[in-house]
């Protein structure tokens, strides 16, 4: 697509303005900015905007549901929108179904697959790869009462493929209920458990049910009380799930002992005797860990033994047989792998069996031949296998270079089944078969006609930062791409929990590339690129290291001629709204649009939220005078100054949303609005059968990606057929 001269720039962004202002209902009146202010050891923080944070109040939500429904009028009439909309259905649509979140269980392969005529995932089930498949949940069949969908949050197997344990919720919410089915026959066995959000659950070898489960507030307990306390519980089938016996967690064991801002797991892995439990420090991707023989098993008398600590800097583990595998990062900060035994387990001695190198190790899983280890190198994956009491790991042979994923064993049977992507193509589910050495297309995902375009380009460059720091940044687009500075491109990135942004493609970008688009990844410090040094790098009080890298990588895309401010938008979600919101409030005149999906706009208020004390362990808490100055100085909301002329932003959010609130992106609203002086427009979509995305529909997807294409081509003066 030719770039349009500067006078014909104009005068598209005039008409494309004057298109949709017109056509749109009156903005909404602005919300009255009130006079709240706390004072955090010494330092006064004005909050205009905090009683906002009441949502179910009359005022807010009528305010709320007037922007929502200006923002819906404003982004329907932007012209093109509707053909964006159609060019995404078609591409997305292309293919027969979407295969995802496979688990093998012995000869069993279970799978979720939304079908192109569909709209949410189902779960199904076949006799091996290639055998016949069965439907067995159907979330579509369970509707709420005020009519919103329901959507899959979990599913668990029980070893012997009887009895699957599941959980549903509504509207996005992951406000999961958890039931039981027989496999066989497909039907209920009538076990109902709710309070199940995070119910992880597993099955021991008599068919009992271990699950964790959050407390029973009271009418009047404080929000923040909503994560506390949760603990394991083990049920018998047909039995009443409130008289099930406690197994783990705050409050239960003499001998270990969980406090009850810690979230609380156990599971018994295929194969083995013993249980495993975990206490988990909210989101600290460390953890602890306990074991116990399943035959000592005696509610809470049952003689756990703590097998990790914190400090022993442990992030995944798996099980094979009666070894324990760990993944620590103590003393590698790109990790390395041990083993030591379940029936007296000791870290401080325990055997390396993978030692750390260059590549970041990032998962493992155990199947009856070995150990499989994935890694990270350069933004790839690499993958290797340390055979059953084997020496060392030995590389194997992907299909091509891209990002392995959704890697699934069975602990008593050999091989590994992973998912293998890239920048430029889709791709599909693989299977390992060690008798032979290779690796094959376990054909469970179709291949769509548009799944791996022949003329997309992914580039990977380096910018560098502030401090000198050079910052990985992929750069995908259209082959011939001119290097002008007149392509409208989106810096997207993350940026905390120690979480890196690997390789994907969604056949549904494809109308952004099309038209001259431009994706650039901005992989800032604060996730996992380059291991924990990378997520310490952009964390607390190193958190400015986020958005200054952000703005390192927009400035490079600037200065090689990829785009221009005018042409430029960054985008994120999540924790990401600390990458968008704190880049455009230090650097306001660098980006033309900013997209902020399900922010973290406040982060100085975000702890006295539900999901609020989960995140202390990443973001700090305002309690200690470190952790306010921290939270401060990375808060988008409090850093929004008067008379600035800001970007166009286009905030989102789900209002069933369980781990970011919705009053968050309200506020940032209200406040970009009352003071920016750009003239741009500042907008607020709300799904109100939607959460934080989690088990959103396709077309819910598809409607807001077509916004959001909207949105940036309009801002950057496209004028779209």
């Amino acid at each position: 697509m030719s770039s349009p001269s500067p006078a014909a720039f104009a005068i598209a962004t005039f008409l494309l303005l004057t298109a949709a202002s017109t056509a749109a209902q009156t903005r909404p009146a602005a919300p009255d900015a009130r006079n709240v202010a706390d004072t955090y050891f010494g330092v006064v923080v004005p909050d205009p905007y905090r009683y906002m944070e009441n949502v179910k109040d009359a005022e807010v939500a009528a305010w709320i549901k007037a922007e929502a429904d200006y923002t819906k009028a404003v982004l329907g009439k932007i012209p093109g929108r509707d053909m964006l909309l159609a060019e995404i259905t078609k591409r997305g649509d292309a293919v027969a179904a979407r295969v995802f979140d496979v688990q093998v269980v012995g000869r069993r392969v279970y799978y979720q697959k939304r079908l192109a005529n569909e709209n949410i995932p189902k779960l199904y089930v076949r006799e091996g790869f290639a055998g016949k498949e069965r439907l067995l949940v159907d979330p579509e069949r369970t509707v709420t009462p005020d009519g919103k969908h329901s959507s899959l949050d979990y599913y668990a197997p029980s070893p012997d493929n009887k009895y699957l344990a599941y959980g549903i919720s509504p509207a996005g919410s992951e406000a999961s209920v958890l039931r039981v089915l027989t496999i066989a026959t497909g039907k209920e066995t009538g076990d109902v458990i709710d309070r199940a959000q995070y119910a992880s659950p597993s099955w021991l070898p008599d068919h009992r049910l271990v699950y964790s489960r959050l407390q029973k507030l009271a009418d009047n307990a404080p929000v923040t009380d909503k994560y506390q306390n949760q603990r394991v519980f083990v049920h018998t089938l047909g039995e009443d799930p409130d008289r099930d016996t406690p197994l783990f967690g705050p409050g239960v064991s003499p001998v270990a002992k969980v406090a009850a801002s810690e979230l609380s797991f156990a599971f018994n892995p295929p194969g083995s005797r013993y249980m495993i439990a975990l206490a988990v420090n909210g989101v600290q991707r460390e953890f602890r860990v306990y074991v116990a023989p399943i035959a000592a098993m005696n509610g809470a008398n049952t003689p756990w033994v703590m097998a990790v600590d914190n400090a022993d800097d442990v992030t995944d583990l798996a099980v094979q047989g009666d070894t324990l595998f760990l993944m620590t990062h103590k003393n590698a900060p790109r990790f390395l792998v041990v083993r030591t035994p379940l029936s007296n387990p000791d870290f401080a001695h325990a055997e390396i069996v993978v030692p750390a190198g260059e590549a970041v190790i990032t998962g493992i899983a155990a199947a009856s031949d070995g150990l499989y280890v994935r890694k990270m190198n350069g933004g790839n994956s690499e993958f290797h296998r340390l055979a059953r009491n084997g020496t060392a790991p030995m590389q194997i042979s992907l299909p091509f270079v891209g990002d392995l994923e959704g890697l699934t064993t069975d602990p008593r049977q050999p091989g590994a089944v992973f998912n293998l992507g890239g920048w430029t193509r889709f791709g599909g589910y693989y299977a390992y078969d060690p008798k032979v050495g290779k690796v094959a297309d376990t054909r469970l995902q179709p291949q769509g006609k548009y799944d791996n375009p022949s003329d997309l380009v992914a580039t990977e460059v380096r910018a560098k930062a502030p401090d000198g720091t050079l910052i990985p940044l992929s750069i995908v687009h259209r082959k011939g791409l001119p290097l002008d500075g007149s392509n409208p491109t989106i810096v997207y990135g993350y940026g905390a929990y120690g979480i890196s942004q690997r390789p994907f493609f969604r056949p549904t970008w494809l109308p952004w590339f099309d038209r001259g688009g431009v994706l650039a990844v901005a992989h800032v410090r604060g996730g996992g690129e380059f291991g924990q040094e990378w997520h310490k790098a952009g964390f607390q009080a190193t958190k400015p290291n986020t958005w200054r890298d952000a703005i390192a990588c927009a400035e490079w895309l600037v200065a090689h001629k990829y785009t221009s401010p005018a042409q430029m938008s960054i985008m994120g979600g999540s924790a990401g709204g600390i990458f968008v919101g704190r880049a455009i409030t230090e650097r306001p005149e660098l980006f033309g649009a900013a997209v902020d999906q399900v922010p973290v706009s406040d982060t100085v208020r975000a702890e006295f939220s539900a999901n609020g004390v989960p995140n202390i362990p990443e973001f700090g808490t305002v309690k200690t005078e470190d952790g306010f100055k921290a939270l401060y100085a990375m808060s988008p909301y409090h850093w929004v100054r008067d008379g600035v002329p800001y970007p166009a932003v286009l905030l989102t959010t789900g209002f069933n949303d369980p781990r970011v609130d919705a009053w968050q992106a309200a506020k940032m609203a209200a406040r970009l609005a009352a003071a920016s002086t750009s003239g741009k427009p500042i907008l607020l979509r709300v799904d109100y059968d939607a959460g934080h995305g989690f088990g959103s529909t396709k077309k819910q997807v598809y409607e807001e990606r077509a916004d959001t294409f909207a949105f940036l081509f309009w801002q950057s003066g496209r004028r779209e057929p």
